[in-house]
């Protein structure tokens, strides 16, 4: 190929609307004896704008080049995830890593727990994870994280786990009238997971949590430090994609997501579908788009939070082949 067959691509079957979609692109890396050498990537098509294109591929970070130097793409389907056991976790690994996906703005160590803030955006950024010691008997520590939210703002909460959290902490919570409130853990395999759902190429995934996302994503608040903290904390996390199934245009998406992955374990949220387009799967193709681009980063396990009173998502989850590997509380200190 020489440099004035470059100008004719009829090869190049993508462009700036398959945004969003996993691509195989090939793309002119440089001339050697007036030869092209050429250069192959499979991967998400994050970007596409006059500054040129970016693809991320399964690892090593994005790949970005010139559009002019763009030979031949085409969309490609989600990554075959191949079936495999669920990695090997206990209740706390999992507490550890589900903290991991969703940071609180500032933590703090109390010992071996973590002071979680961010101005009141969801119970798990704004609670203290009390797993291990925290180097003090248990009614001074306490004290210290009912201190150390009132100085916040912020009512204390207290993420309990048994086994995990120290033995006498639910006594002594008991004890000063802390109200509880179960959350389940629950896992599944990640490969049948990424097999599910229909119309994959509905599905957009992104970096970035962008207007068209946040729109439909109901834990939003006009508050402009609310809103700033949710962000932060959205984004936070080893490897974080967020999908999305647009709308018709100049109209909200019709379904949203949220998968972050860390080494063997993906965790899933923020899965929204507009009251008028539900019943449609898009749920779980939105899901199955995540797990597949999870699976193609190394994951092979499925994890999530959900309420336990949450009967809807809960049935969902279990259509999804999700079992509960344990429960944990959060437990209201009351104010002095």
């Amino acid at each position: 190929m020489t440099r004035d067959q470059l100008e004719s691509r009829p090869e190049v079957r993508i462009d700036r609307s398959d945004v969003g979609l996993r691509v195989s692109v090939r793309r002119l890396s440089e001339f050697v004896d007036d030869r092209p050498v050429f250069r192959d990537v499979i991967g998400v098509l994050t970007s596409w704008d006059d500054q040129g294109l970016t693809v991320e591929p399964r690892s090593g970070g994005p790949v970005t080049f010139p559009e002019k130097l763009l030979v031949a793409g085409k969309v490609v389907p989600p990554f075959p995830a191949r079936r495999a056991p669920l990695p090997a976790a206990t209740p706390v690994d999992l507490q550890r890593i589900a903290g991991r996906g969703w940071p609180g703005v500032e933590q703090e160590a109390l010992g071996a727990w973590t002071l979680r803030a961010a101005a009141g955006f969801t119970r798990r950024a704004n609670s203290v994870q009390a797993l291990g010691d925290p180097g003090a008997p248990l009614p001074r520590a306490l004290a210290a994280v009912r201190d150390w939210y009132a100085a916040r703002g912020l009512p204390a909460y207290v993420e309990v786990i048994t086994p995990g959290s120290p033995p006498d902490l639910r006594a002594e919570l008991d004890r000063l009238g802390a109200g509880y409130s179960p959350t389940l853990v629950r896992t599944a395999p990640l490969a049948p997971l990424a097999r599910t759902g229909a119309g994959h190429q509905k599905v957009r995934l992104s970096r970035t949590a962008d207007a068209e996302w946040t729109s439909l994503y109901r834990r939003m608040s006009p508050d402009p430090a609310l809103e700033r903290a949710a962000r932060e904390v959205l984004h936070g996390g080893p490897s974080v994609w967020f999908a999305t199934v647009p709308g018709a245009p100049g109209q909200p998406p019709l379904a949203i997501g949220r998968c972050v992955i860390d080494g063997p374990w993906a965790g899933f949220g923020a899965i929204e579908v507009q009251p008028y387009a539900r019943r449609a799967g898009l749920a779980t193709t939105v899901m199955a788009v995540l797990a597949a681009r999870a699976a193609e980063e190394g994951a092979s396990g499925a994890y999530l939070q959900v309420e336990a009173e949450n009967d809807g998502a809960i049935a969902l989850y279990d259509g999804l082949g999700f079992t509960t590997s344990h429960t944990y509380h959060y437990a209201l200190l009351p104010q002095e």
